[in-house]
């Protein structure tokens, strides 16, 4: 079995890209082959020699365009991917720590997607969870719908469902930068409308375990870790999205501008 790992590590975030290499090769299906399809604009990275990863040169769009606009990157490699058996994308500061294995592969009946339950959604009622409440944006999903609120660090299937996905959410968030909407959770939101009429395999959170939580349910069966940007030893948020020059240092005021797939963008960042 042939397998996908999709990872975003532009700007800063290579910081995570180590050691996500390294648990993913000891943890994660170790049984099968992987690829692991690196979108960076940085000029070397770790392991980039290494036979299994192949290293994309990918421009830093700027925040939240960088998460947003993660389907049109996965779908500028759709014809390598589709030869694949299985994709997965993982969020850059994720850790594996713990065996993951064919669980977390989603069969037929499970529309071939599999993603993960929001760790801050848990235990909460369906009004409360963070869908996209704009009735005009391509994410809207009515307070009283809904099932789980997952979240958009992990989504899985085999090639051909993966893609599919792809290329809805990218239509939908399409829609809405048209209309000059940006839905509240970005890639996270359309996601969630995507699985919303769907049997897709979720995940519990012992998958994405918050660094530093203490969710007693699943604090001893932690899988994946998602570690805590905020951290100094990190840089901070800011920093890691590139609004400061210095680790935990002072917020820079900026705008930037790009085209992107003939759309004009200005962002401040």
């Amino acid at each position: 079995m042939n397998i996908a790992v999709l990872y975003i590590a532009t700007g800063r975030y290579t910081v995570f890209w180590r050691d996500f290499y390294l648990s993913a090769e000891q943890f994660f299906l170790s049984d099968n082959k992987k690829d692991y399809y690196v979108f960076t604009d940085n000029n070397q990275i770790d392991f980039e020699k290494n036979p299994n990863v192949k290293k994309i040169n990918q421009q830093k769009l700027g925040w939240p365009y960088d998460t947003m606009m993660r389907f049109d990157i996965f779908l500028g490699q759709e014809d390598s991917l589709k030869e694949y058996d299985y994709i997965f994308f993982f969020n850059a500061n994720l850790l594996f720590v713990a065996p993951v294995g064919a669980e977390i592969l989603p069969t037929a009946d499970k529309g071939g997607i599999v993603t993960c339950k929001h760790p801050a959604s848990y235990g909460k009622a369906i009004d409360r969870f963070a869908y996209e409440r704009n009735p005009l944006s391509s994410s809207y999903i009515p307070f009283g719908s809904g099932h789980y609120y997952v979240q958009g660090a992990l989504i899985g299937g085999t090639a051909s469902a993966f893609l599919n996905l792809c290329r809805w959410c990218s239509n939908g968030i399409h829609k809405d930068m048209e209309h000059g909407i940006i839905p509240i959770w970005h890639d996270e939101s359309i996601l969630n409308k995507y699985i919303l009429e769907k049997d897709s395999l979720i995940l519990e959170c012992n998958y994405l375990y918050p660094e530093g939580a203490d969710i007693p349910q699943f604090k001893k069966q932690k899988k994946i870790i998602i570690r805590d940007k905020s951290d100094p030893k990190y840089g901070g948020h800011d920093y890691l999205r590139g609004i400061s020059d210095n680790k935990g240092g002072k917020r820079i005021k900026r705008r930037r501008k790009f085209n992107f797939l003939g759309i004009k963008v200005s962002i401040k960042i």
